[in-house]
């Protein structure tokens, strides 16, 4: 069974950094995509950042040139590193990948979340 598991977040001051860590583990023959949400409270969940198919990381406007997607294949671990934070980042933060558990079958996995607060 595949898992993705979280870790990272906390609480920091506006302008300060974290970085968030994801690894997959279970029976994993490829990774087709994998993305980054967040959630603040009330709001739907958005898309941040993703990789597609080997591509480069995309990033929405509000978050680029502050937030950079990078990923370990030898340990199967997904980054976001976040600077320059702002209390409008306040959200729980969950990664999602799109992962091949065999050659015929490809399910979307995601995080357990993890809470990133910012304060003023």
């Amino acid at each position: 069974q595949v898992r993705l598991v979280q870790s990272g977040g906390g609480s920091v001051p506006s302008g300060g950094s974290l970085t968030l860590s994801c690894k997959a583990s279970g029976r994993i023959v490829g990774i087709i995509d994998e993305s980054w949400y967040r959630q603040a409270p009330g709001k739907p969940r958005e898309l941040l950042a993703n990789f597609i198919n080997g591509a480069g990381a995309t990033y929405i406007d509000s978050v680029k040139g502050r937030f950079l997607m990078s990923r370990d294949d030898s340990k199967n671990t997904l980054y976001l590193q976040m600077n320059n934070l702002r209390p409008e980042d306040t959200a729980i933060y969950f990664c999602a990948a799109r992962i091949m558990s065999s050659v015929t079958e490809a399910d979307v996995h995601w995080g357990q979340g993890t809470q990133v607060t910012v304060s003023s």
